[in-house]
Order: structure tokens, then sequence, then C-alpha cells
């Protein structure tokens, strides 16, 4: 009976119709924007029946994940993103057009960023620029330029103007209304010239005069706005849910730059729904449920939910006759602010702007340099960023080499295997093997074979997926500074030395500060020992990346700790990042910081393990405390500190999260190391894949080889040390 009923269900079962698989969304959002695309894309289900399955996606990895996800089948069916990255994603092969019916309530100038040739890509969903936020409470008119806001009378120690200054999404503002541009249609880099060098003067003489604020972040505008140490804010939307309840302010379009100028044109953003491409195999068979779900996000009823929960500033313009849109000042505001905007280029190389355009802007406003000189390097280092690779090469030669090689291998195994005594040992062995096989696997996958997959990609180049080989072309570049000065801006040089200067003054720091700590713990005598111990602990046990970013903090021009100190002396304040000598001392400070407690804990224990009696032979033989520490302490130290030293160089040349989250390589790079530059290269210049992993490998040599010469110098010196030195 049990069995004929089984039999009846998969009957049944079999002969209903199979359910199709959800719709998979990926997203960026977060807060309100997120809770209303969960209540639009609740409604859709409703109406529909369809199922969606949201996945939140850290906005930093979004990209890497598309690109790796979407050729494979395990991406998206719908993913919201910027419409900037249009041209990347179609000639990565991401996208398929739309091509069931566009709702007409979507105005064609907000399509046109979405279309590639006759194809369109992608619906609309929100428009973003930045605008003029206002403290009504300071500012109750609306000041008729940037300008008029230098001469408000204000609060002493008020700022008329918080902006990122050193960013180039907000400058491109002011660059486009003195009719440059930070990118032309050919692609081709356009922050230089006449127009571009007003905008850096002008922006300098704002810094020099106090309207705008020195080393202006993201977080440094939403603070001195929010406190009220700000009249005025250039920002976007994305401001306001961080602004208190008891603020008193609004929102303007951009005003012009001077007073009687046209107003400025900031950037705007379209962001998007766009249909993700799938591989061939694919039988979901959902195109029209995912085209359907796009149409709804964009359409009235999903762009209502959106702009009401999510405050959103959304395309579709028959939801803006909802009167609860229609009085939102705010949404009304932006809605004319990013009708005046510009649409951020399309092309692949916009992106890569923004670095040399940021860089640029620090050398004028934090080391005074000539504008004209600052822009032009900046020129250089988006040329030396979007150079061609090496033309591909045939890796017949190399496949050669590497089976010669693996011949010669298998050669000189045959040929040892032929030896009695070499089988007898193997077949001895094996019992030891298979104790060790399974760390042997495990170092094999975990750290063996990508070593391996980081050596074969050195060989390749071209951008992101697109890699070609070319076998030892990269390095070749990278020792001949790409075809520049030896020593130069950016070259290998110049880096290596800057990397050994940091090691080598990291461990001396550590060593001393450490090993006199732990002098000084160790006396019998001292009271307390044990809360001193966890104290001096405590810079270790915290992460690296949170110690790092509270330092980088305390070294804030304006609001910094260090600073306010110097202050509070009658010192003037120092702009640390503006010079090599600062820059390189902040991350001096944050590294010896979280580094000496490691030294200190290593002496520590080396102490506890030197017998009293060596102390007391010692002092009944009348030596001082010198000659004891010298005599005694300091050779038995040396076994224990040695491999410390070794190790601790190591973690010290790749410590990749101080500067990278302190000095972040400014000023201008040069306080980039090996690690770090590796790292520039492979994802913020173009994604240089090859390039970046060709870096790696030298810094795998170069630690391979000091180690090695480390191990060769200790062994000698102890072959070379007579009977009893150490007593």
């Amino acid at each position: 009976m049990t069995r004929a009923l089984a039999a009846l269900a998969l009957v049944l079962a079999s002969a209903l119709p199979a359910r199709a698989e959800p719709i998979r969304l990926w997203h960026a959002y977060g807060g309100a924007e997120e809770a209303a695309l969960r209540e639009a894309v609740r409604e859709f289900e409703r109406r529909t029946g369809e199922e969606v399955d949201l996945l939140a996606v850290a906005f930093g990895a979004y990209l890497a994940k598309l690109e790796s996800a979407i050729p494979t089948g395990r991406g998206p069916d719908v993913f919201i993103d910027a419409h900037e990255r249009l041209t990347t994603y179609v000639d990565a092969g991401l996208l398929r057009p739309i091509t069931g019916d566009v709702p007409d309530s979507l105005p064609p100038e907000s399509l046109a960023p979405l279309r590639q040739g006759d194809a369109l890509y992608g619906l609309p969903l929100s428009l973003k620029c930045a605008a003029l936020y206002l403290n009504t409470d300071l500012l109750p008119e609306t000041p008729e330029s940037l300008d008029a806001l230098a001469r408000a009378q204000l609060p002493e120690g008020t700022f008329p103007l918080v902006m990122e200054a050193e960013n180039g999404y907000y400058v491109a503002a002011i660059l486009h209304s003195l009719g440059g541009q930070l990118l032309t249609d050919e692609g081709e880099y356009g922050f230089e010239g006449e127009a571009a060098e007003r905008t850096a003067s002008w922006l300098a003489a704002r810094v020099s005069d106090r309207t705008i604020p020195d080393e202006a972040t993201g977080e440094l505008v939403q603070r001195l706005f929010a406190s009220g140490d700000a009249a005025a804010a250039i920002s976007g939307p994305w401001l306001a849910p961080d602004l208190p309840e008891g603020l008193h302010w609004r929102v303007v379009p951009l005003p012009p730059l001077q007073d009687g100028g046209e107003p400025l044109e900031p950037f705007l953003t379209v962001e998007a729904a766009f249909a993700a491409s799938q591989p061939e195999g694919d039988e979901r068979g959902n195109a029209e449920a995912v085209e359907a779900l796009i149409r709804f996000l964009a359409g009235t009823s999903g762009s209502r939910i959106r702009a009401t929960v999510g405050r959103q500033i959304v395309a579709d313009e028959e939801a803006w006759g909802d009167s609860r849109l229609g009085h939102d000042e705010f949404l009304t505001t932006f809605r004319r602010a990013a009708s005046r905007a510009r649409p951020m280029p399309t092309h692949p190389r916009m992106r890569m702007t923004f670095v040399p355009v940021q860089r640029a802007l620090r050398r004028v406003l934090r080391s005074g340099a000539p504008p004209a000189e600052a822009l032009a390097t900046g020129s250089r280092d988006f040329a030396d960023d979007t150079r061609p690779p090496p033309a591909e090469r045939d890796p017949m030669p190399l496949l050669l080499v590497f089976g010669l090689l693996m011949l010669a291998l298998v050669g000189w195994w045959i040929h040892k295997a032929r030896d009695p005594a070499v089988r007898l040992a193997i077949k001895h062995s094996i019992p030891a093997y298979k104790w060790v096989a399974h760390a042997f696997l495990a170092v094999a996958v975990l750290v063996i074979v990508p070593l391996l997959v980081g050596a074969a990609v050195s060989l390749f180049a071209g951008r992101g997926r697109d890699l070609h080989y070319v076998g030892l072309a990269n390095y070749a570049d990278i020792l001949t500074a790409r075809g520049g000065d030896l020593l130069g801006d950016r070259s290998f040089y110049i880096v290596l030395l800057v990397t050994v200067l940091w090691t080598v003054l990291n461990l001396l720091l550590h060593l001393g500060i450490g090993v006199a700590l732990a002098l000084l713990l160790n006396r019998p005598k001292l009271r307390f020992k044990g809360p001193y111990r966890v104290l001096l602990i405590l810079p270790w046990a915290v992460p690296s990346y949170v110690t790092a970013l509270a330092w980088k903090g305390m070294f804030h021009r304006q609001l910094g700790a260090v600073n306010a100190v110097i202050e509070s002396l009658g010192g003037d304040p120092v702009s640390w990042f503006a010079h090599f000598g600062t820059a390189f001392t902040a991350n001096l400070a944050t590294n010896v910081w979280l580094g000496f407690p490691f030294m200190m804990v290593v002496t520590l224990g080396a102490l506890s393990s030197i017998p009293d009696d060596l102390y007391e032979a010692a002092a009944v033989d009348g030596a001082t405390r010198w000659q004891r520490f010298r005599r005694i302490t300091a050779p038995l130290l040396v076994p224990s500190l040695a491999p410390a030293v070794v190790m601790g160089a190591v973690w010290t040349f790749n410590m990749f999260n101080v500067v990278f989250l302190v000095s972040g390589g400014e000023p201008g790079g040069s306080t980039e190391i090996l690690v770090s530059e590796a790292y520039r290269w492979a994802f913020t210049r173009g994604q240089l894949y090859g390039y970046a992993a060709a870096y790696a490998v030298l810094i795998f040599l170069i630690l391979a080889l000091w180690t090695r010469a480390t191990v060769w110098v200790g062994t000698r010196s102890k072959r070379r040390a007579p009977v009893g030195a150490t007593t």
C-alpha cells in the first residue's frame, strides 16, 4: 500500500507544471533604499506570482562579483548599478538588451545614457547628482554664487562651504562651468589646460582663505554640516539620512561659481536595472519575467514606492503626479538639479580619471604645487595607467622549456629510483608519508597552488578578464620603469627603496622598544606587572585596520589629536600627508605602535628562560648591570629574537593595511610600498592583474632571498663562534 501511494504521488508530481526558478536580483543598497526596493519587489510578487530573491552585495566588490558570477551562471538575472559602467558591462558580455516595451513615462533623456548604438540595456530607476545643502539658521537666503558664500557673515570658526575639494566627482561641476571636462568623448584625459588650471586655482584660493576646509573627506563634510560648523555643503541625496533632526536645512541646485555666471553642472548618475546575460545552455527561461520585473521597478508603481519609502529621485514622470512627491521639497529640488546635470560618460576610462585627478588636486591644495605642473603630473599618471598592454607572444618557447624541465625532472627521479638504497628508504618512509599526507594536501591547496597560479598570471597582460600571453614582458616593464626614468615616479626601484627604508626603521624601533619594555617588565621589584603587560599587549591584540583608521584620524589636519596637541603648545597645524617626510612618519608611528608588543612578548619569553645562576655568578665576579646585559642577556636573547626578526621583517615588508589606510600612498604615491603598489596596479589602475601578479612574484623572490641569506649568515656565525663565547 505504501509503495502504491508513493508511486501515485510521483505520477501526480510529474504531471504538475515545474515551478520556475526565482528571479535573482542583486543590488548594493542599504538603509531606506534597500527597504524601498524590498517593498517594491514584494508588490511585484503579489501582482505577478513570481518569486524574487534579493541579494545585497558590498559596493566595493560589486563589479568583481558580477564579472566572475554572470559568465558561470551563478550571477543575478537582474542587477542594479550606475550607468557609467555600461560600456564595461557590454564589452564583457554581461548584459542582454531590453527587447520588450519601454514605459512611456520614462523620459528620453534618462534612457539615453543606457543605450549603446541601437540597443537599450537597462531602464532608469533613480537620478543622483550633487546639490547645495544650506543651514537655514546661518544662511536664510540662497546665495547667488559660491563666491558669495565666502562673503557671508558667519560666526567665528564656521566654514562658509564644505565640499570634497580633492574629489573629481564634485570638482567636475566647477570644471564643466568653466568649459572643461574630465574625459573627452574620445576617452582622452581632460583635466589639464586653462579650464582645469582655473578650477584648481579657485579651489586653492578658497582653501587658503578658509572658505573650504583642508583635506575635506566625505566624513568631514557630513560631520561639519551636521554639527552646524558649516553654512553650506556640496553633496548628493546620500547626505540627508545622516543629518540630525534638530538641524534646520534645505537643499537647492548648485548656484553659479561667480556672481552672474552660469549654474554649475554636476555629474548625473542614472541608476538603472539591467538584465544580465545568461551562459549558453541556461534553461531557466525566465527572460519575460525578468523584463517584467525591470519594467515594474522603473515604472510608475515601483517608482512611487521607491520615492516615498527610499526617498529616491525617480526617473518616471507619472510618479511625480503623486502629491506626496510633488510637495516634497527635497525630492523636487534634486529633480531640478538632475535636469541641469551632465550624464557621466560611460567610457571605460572614465573611472580611471578620478585617481590622477585626486592626486593632481592634492599636489595643489596640500603641497602648494603650481596648478599647471600638478595637472601635467596627473596627465602623465593617466597616460601611464591607460598605456596599452604588451603585444601577444607565442607561448611555444615557454612550453618547450617547461617540457624539457619536466623531462629532466622525470629522468632524475628515474635515475634515483634505480638505486636500491633509495628504493629501500622510500619503502620504509611510506608510513611516515601517510601521516603527513593531509598536511601536504592542505599546504598544496592553500599555498602552493595559489603561488603557481599567481606566477602563471604574471606571464599574461590585459585588463580585467581580457588577458593574453606576453611572456616576461611584465617583468621587463617593471624592471625598466615602463620605459621611463628608472628613478622617476612609481618606479619599481624607488618603491623598493621606500619599502626597505620602511622595513629597516620599523624593525629597529620594534626591536628597541620591545626589548627595552621587556627588560623593564622583567625587573623583580616592579609592581603591577600584570596590568602593565596587558596594557602593552593591547596594541597587538586590536585588529590592525582598526588601529590604522584610528591613527589616520589622529593625524587629520582639521580634527586630529596630534595637531590639537601641537596647537595647544603654540605650534601651527601640520598637513601630515602633504609631504613625504611627515606622511612616512605617520605611517611609521602607526606601525611601531602595532609592532613593538610582539617583540616585547618574544623577549619576555626568552628572558624567563635565562638561568638566574648566570646573573648571580656575574654579580659575585663584580660585573656591572651593563656588563651583565652585554655578556649574558644579549647573547642569550639572539637565538630567540632571530626568528622573530625574520618574521617581523616579512610582516613589515608586506604591511599593506597601515600604508593603504593611513597615508594611502600620499603624497603622490611617494609612500607606497611594493605590496600596496601591486594593489594599485590590480584594482585602481585599470585592473592590470598580470602586471600586479609580476609585482607579487618579485616581492616573493626578494623575501625568499632575504630569508635564505639571513639563515645562511646565522649558520656561518654559529660555526665561527668559539666554544663558550655566549657565556
